[in-house]
């Protein structure tokens, strides 16, 4: 495994997250100020493909320089907000899904469906309770 190819993978997708959160953000406020220019970028993100976010920003760029640089810097923002918190976040939240997967499936392993009837269970040793009285 390429560790430093897989970071590199995980940086690509993580800058195209953000582009998208920034430009979720942008069009919020766009509803709010500006509702034409809102369904512009709306239709301009469902046109092109915002799932390469430098791509994305570079459509976007030709086509409206100013809505990219307020892009840009909404996601400037976004990443030094969240990649502060990120490591941590990620190591606990892959350790604890692990874990409830973990669980989970050992759960469904170990469980024993018992029948209701005790006469149909294997041949056993009966309970101290179900033995008659000495006396």
């Amino acid at each position: 495994m390429d560790l430093k190819q897989v970071a590199k993978n995980t940086a690509k997708t993580l800058q195209s997250y953000l582009t998208y959160q920034a430009m979720r953000t942008v069009l919020a406020q766009l509803h709010e100020t500006n509702p034409p220019k809102a369904l512009w970028l709306h239709r301009f993100s469902a046109e092109n493909n915002i799932q390469d976010g430098e791509a994305y920003l570079q459509d976007l760029l030709a086509a409206d320089p100013d809505l990219a640089f307020r892009l840009m810097t909404v996601r400037d923002q976004l990443v030094n907000d969240v990649t502060d918190y990120l490591p941590e976040m990620v190591r606990e939240g892959v350790y604890k899904s692990n874990a409830q997967f973990r669980r989970q499936h050992l759960e469904r392993l170990t469980q024993l469906v018992l029948p209701e009837d005790p006469r149909l269970l294997p041949d056993s040793e009966p309970f101290l309770g179900d033995r008659p009285a000495e006396g």
